[in-house]
């Protein structure tokens, strides 16, 4: 499998927030956000071995490990590596952009899946069938960089009674959108989502985390 790296922090986002976790980031995405944070993803990594995964967490000690990318599901030993990081004791998060299908993923991981909207430019990229395979533990985020997406997200959120299936999270596009802003939208329209910032960002910084 192709790494972009492995690193230990505090969980930013989803319903995890303020958990230490490790990250363990695969490289390679199929997607081209315009509000990407992690370009470095998209650029050669090294090649591990799934021995070679596990042997560096169980060295790290950190139960909570998310799979990230890139987009991790392009991999196709991805969906063997959580299955056996589970089968080991840990709590596994996956991160995924929504346009490649999670039917094949441990369904003891928890998901956390990206329905990208208009203003990401990607929408058109999405596996809505997706939406046949999510569980009560998972979560949907909806990133939003304007009042236009927050309106889209709001009726995509209620035409699919995403409330009703998982938790669902609405995140403020980092420098973008405005957390206050948005927070003021949530709380006037009863939105039954929860507002999802990226914590690791206010407190390490934007392109920082601790070594």
């Amino acid at each position: 499998m192709e790494v972009c790296e492995i690193f230990t922090s505090i969980q930013g986002e989803s319903s995890y927030v303020g958990m230490p976790c490790t990250f363990i980031r695969f490289t390679g995405c199929n997607l081209d956000c315009n509000y990407c944070d992690t370009p470095k993803a998209k650029k050669p990594g090294v090649e591990l071995t799934e021995d070679e995964i596990m042997n560096e967490i169980s060295l790290i000690g950190v139960n909570l490990v998310e799979i990230t990318g890139g987009e991790p599901l392009l991999q196709k030993d991805v969906p063997h590596l959580i299955e056996r990081l589970i089968n080991e004791g840990h709590k596994v998060l996956v991160e995924t952009n929504g346009s490649i299908t999670i039917r094949n993923v441990d369904r003891r991981a928890t998901i956390i899946l990206d329905i990208k909207t208009p203003g990401s430019g990607m929408y058109d990229d999405m596996d809505l069938t997706n939406l046949e395979f999510i569980k009560p533990t998972d979560e949907i985020k909806f990133v939003l960089v304007s009042r236009k997406d927050y309106q889209w997200a709001k009726k995509f959120i209620a035409k699919n009674h995403l409330h009703k299936k998982c938790r669902v999270l609405m995140s403020p596009a980092f420098e973008k959108l405005n957390a206050r802003t948005l927070a003021g939208w949530m709380i006037e329209d009863r939105v039954p989502a929860r507002l999802n910032l990226q914590a690791h960002k206010y407190i390490f910084g934007s392109e920082k985390k601790p070594v």
